[in-house]
């Protein structure tokens, strides 16, 4: 979100209620224009959220605290969105630019009212729409948020990470989103260099060139920002040196159209270990063996600091001990998110763990798994149960392990599509 989404108003702003804000439909959007780097043709606009002119709730923060102290942050949602996507069909867009829509966290889209749905349908058939994200969204639900992003992207929509590189988690968490758009975050133009810019640099760099995603940097302001916004890998720019958020000007010529197509939607529901031996040989080796496997690979996650995501089933909660709790509150503490899969588990079966209580009948019942993702290093080791009653440790597994990013990756996203909220 750029500066110019928190404006200043006057001491004497009329008092409104939001719930009359709402209900008069008296939300309104401004635009920011988007610009291409290199030629300096307006390529999109972000719509920003503000409530009625010269009254208590203009400011998008005020108007949207307001909204959550009254419960009707989901209805604020719906008219923001009506607001943005209206007063794009109504003034029009030139061929080839694209309309960025924030949606905010914690808002399912499975009660979208039907009138905003007809008008995201229309407006789709015109231009490109990106829906814009952050890390903190996938972070407080990521099954909520990765099944709002199928439904996003099966209408037409693309994804845009946003604040990227305001939190390291940001980094880890971008693969499982795969957006067409990163956007950095305002400091990284504004900033001196430093090592962790250059962390960051290199993970979006990286994601970028893997995956064809366009970089766009925010908060340039001079043209020293400008400058530094392209030594950064950015496309595109946003920020005052192009222009403050205004009402959307009349469409002009048609520009050239760089918007990345819309990705197929890479989440699901699969079984890691289905996923992973339809390309990787099977083995088969006792627990003891798999064991010293496993917590190599957590290691792995230790190493990797705040750009790792580890996920794990544990067939039962029985198979959680106290000492793997222990190992696995360590690496909470530093990782970005990590998981624990199992029948019977609870919601945080340590501190700081997602914990997913899975059905008797799910595939991953049977599955031992463990996946380790992060910006530069990505591994998964997956193992099914053959049904031995021997001693514990002597229970044999058919195994297979892969570092090959899109695999280990639809491996780990098959488990996080089971994470919900703390």
């Amino acid at each position: 979100m750029s500066p110019a989404s928190v404006l200043d108003v006057g001491l004497a702003a009329a008092p409104i209620s939001v719930s009359e804000v709402i209900e008069t439909r008296a939300v309104r959007s401004v635009y920011q224009p988007l610009i291409d780097l290199y030629s300096g043709e307006t390529v999109g606009y972000e719509a920003l959220s503000r409530g009625p002119r010269a009254t208590s709730l203009e400011r998008p923060d005020q108007l949207f605290g307001a909204a959550r102290d009254a419960g009707l942050t989901s209805e604020l949602e719906w008219a923001c969105q009506r607001a943005a996507v209206e007063g794009a069909l109504n003034t029009g867009l030139a061929p080839g630019q694209a309309l960025f829509v924030n949606i905010e966290p914690g808002v399912s889209m499975s009660g979208r009212p039907a009138d905003i749905s007809r008008l995201g349908k229309q407006a789709l058939a015109r231009f490109p729409i990106f829906v814009e994200l952050t890390e903190r969204a996938l972070t407080a639900n990521p099954a909520e948020l990765l099944a709002n992003v199928a439904r996003l992207r099966a209408m037409g929509a693309r994804i845009a990470l946003d604040d990227v590189g305001a939190d390291p988690r940001s980094l880890a968490l971008m693969p499982f989103l795969a957006p067409e758009v990163i956007k950095l975050d305002l400091r990284l133009v504004q900033e001196n260099p430093s090592r962790q810019v250059a962390e960051i640099v290199h993970a979006v760099s990286a994601e970028a060139e893997r995956t064809g995603a366009l970089v766009l940097a925010e908060g340039i302001e001079t043209e020293a920002h400008r400058q530094r916004a392209l030594a950064l890998g950015a496309r595109y720019g946003q920020g005052w040196l192009f222009g403050r958020p205004a009402d959307l000007p009349s469409p002009g010529r048609a520009v050239p159209d760089h918007v990345p197509e819309a990705r197929a939607d890479s989440s699901g529901l699969g079984s890691p270990f289905e996923i992973v031996t339809q390309d990787r040989p099977l083995r088969r080796g006792p627990k003891r063996l798999l064991l010293s496997l496993s917590l190599q690979i957590e290691a792995q996650a230790v190493g990797l600091g705040p750009s790792a995501v580890l996920l794990s089933t544990f067939q039962e909660a029985q198979y959680f001990t106290p000492i793997t709790a222990g190992r696995y509150e360590r690496i909470a503490r530093e990782a970005a998110l990590v998981g624990a899969l199992g029948v019977g588990l609870p919601p945080a079966p340590a501190l700081g763990v997602r914990g997913v209580a899975l059905e008797e009948s799910d595939p991953l019942r049977g599955e031992w798994d463990v996946t380790v993702i992060g910006s530069h290093f990505s591994m998964a080791f997956v193992a099914r149960e053959l049904g031995d009653n021997g001693a514990d440790m002597e229970r044999r597994f058919d195994f297979a392990l892969t570092y090959e990013r899109e695999l280990a990756l639809a491996a780990a996203r098959a488990m996080m599509g089971r994470v919900a909220a703390l």
